[in-house]
């Protein structure tokens, strides 16, 4: 069997000899470059697996080298070297559309996983076992024909191939953890451990012992040993929802554990290095919580690498059918009865419905209904679905045309937050205002 091939461009010699040393033993031949016209030249000669450049090279910037690889070899995996706490680099590079990046003194055992990872990326051949595992199950794939879905979940399949932080953004219910699983699942990562938090949900003091873990006798009630997210995930993924609820004293140390991919557990005296890769997803706009102070800058650059927007389902009605049928076909499964037939006019009125709660709430109306109907029929009376409150437009005999207008913009404002579930970034969004405009219009307004 033909061993892999990778090609290292450094310009200093001692770098170039540990790569070389390291790669051979794991069974890896290399050639070695010592400036961009050489890798260049290496490149159009022959076929590489991986490639391991530094940053700053005799005749240019190794970023370069990577935007050429993205643009000429996009099959082929390309991994920066980096000062040591140069992050901005690093960052950089996973933007330019490298695969991950190690930094200087270069850790061989880091070093040693982030090539097996490139290599399993790379593989031309999958194994029986593979291909049965790329046939995800229906509760993993993110269903529909539109334009929005289609390009999303192509561009999962980019994403996949590559190491950077993730930031999905959407609004509650869209399915962010599906598509963080599937950017999993289509990924060298895809045999390890997906582990999936919500932020929002651990109590405040537990945080830090939930992510790290702690040593046994290190506060009161850790009578034993506790791996935290972090070890949990080592060789995986570890997708952070609703990171947005993080405390700022949180986000100091999940930013520390992220870019020296390593972690102290509470009562440790060593850091333990791990190897995650980091999704995290939010409904609200994280860009605006910066501004407002609420979220850590350095963090938000730091997760937001490439950003996945997951459009909310009013703008992809024509997924509804699909979703619809799905839903159905699962529920009955779940039941062990037949599937249901849902009537024209109910599906007309799930078709028309903006539903604020996204999928999910397409999930709860069809539950209900199914619960609801008799003889496997959903008829549209089984759907319980609110009818929107009519605009009022109409002006009143001798009222002020300034009370007129309060009452208009009262009512599209409170019609905003009711389909957001009262989330008020979202609800900025829909009527197109920054969400400061919007608080000082609440505040205005006497809206609670």
């Amino acid at each position: 069997m033909k061993k892999p091939l990778a090609l290292i461009v450094d310009d200093e010699p001692d770098i170039r000899e540990l790569l070389e040393i390291t790669l051979t033993r794991m069974g890896v031949d290399t050639c070695s470059a010592s400036d961009l016209k050489q890798a260049h030249d290496y490149l159009n000669q022959q076929t590489f697996d991986l490639c391991l450049t530094d940053m700053r090279l005799p005749d240019g910037n190794g970023i370069d080298l990577v935007r050429k690889i993205g643009t000429e070899y996009p099959q082929l995996p390309v991994a920066m070297i980096t000062a040591h706490g140069n992050m901005e680099s690093a960052i950089e590079a996973l933007k330019a559309g490298a695969f991950d990046f190690v930094s200087k003194p270069v850790d061989l055992k880091m070093l040693r996983r982030l090539v097996e990872t490139a290599l399993r990326l790379n593989s031309k051949q999958q194994t029986a076992d593979d291909q049965e595992d790329n046939a995800h199950p229906a509760a993993t794939i993110l269903l529909g024909k539109s334009a929005a879905i289609e390009s999303i979940r192509n561009m999962t399949i980019k994403l996949a191939r590559n190491q950077a932080p993730v930031y999905i953004s959407g609004e509650s219910g869209t399915g962010k953890e599906l598509a963080a699983r599937l950017i999993h699942q289509q990924g060298p990562r895809s045999k390890q451990a997906f582990v999936a938090v919500n932020c929002g949900a651990i109590p405040q003091e537990l945080m830090e012992s939930e992510f790290f873990g702690h040593k046994k006798g290190s506060f009161t009630g850790a009578v034993t040993d506790k791996d935290g997210l972090f070890q949990a995930a080592d060789g995986g993924t570890l997708f952070l929802d609703e990171v947005a609820d993080l405390p700022l004293p949180m986000q100091v140390k999940l930013l520390r554990a992220i870019q020296e991919k390593s972690v102290r557990p509470i009562g440790g005296h060593e850091e333990i290095q791990v190897d995650v890769r980091i999704i995290s997803a939010t409904h609200q706009d994280l860009a605006q919580m910066v501004e407002e102070k609420e979220f850590r800058q350095d963090l938000f650059y730091r997760i937001n690498v490439i950003e996945l927007h997951i459009p909310p389902l009013r703008e992809r009605q024509e997924d509804i059918p699909l979703l619809v049928k799905s839903i159905l076909t699962r529920l009955a499964e779940e039941n062990a009865t037949s599937e249901p037939k849902i009537g024209r006019n109910a599906l007309k009125k799930l078709y028309s419905h903006p539903f604020p709660g996204n999928v999910r709430q397409l999930e709860n109306t069809l539950e209900r209904a199914l619960t609801m109907c008799d003889d496997g029929a959903i008829g549209l009376e089984h759907l319980n679905l609110p009818e929107p409150p009519p605009m009022q437009l109409e002006m009143g005999e001798n009222q002020p045309l300034e009370e007129y207008m309060e009452q208009i913009e009262r009512q599209a404002i409170t019609r905003a937050l009711e389909e957001t579930r009262w989330n008020r970034t979202a609800a900025a969004k829909k009527l197109g205002l920054s969400f400061r405009a919007l608080r000082y219009r609440l505040s205005k307004l006497g809206i609670e």
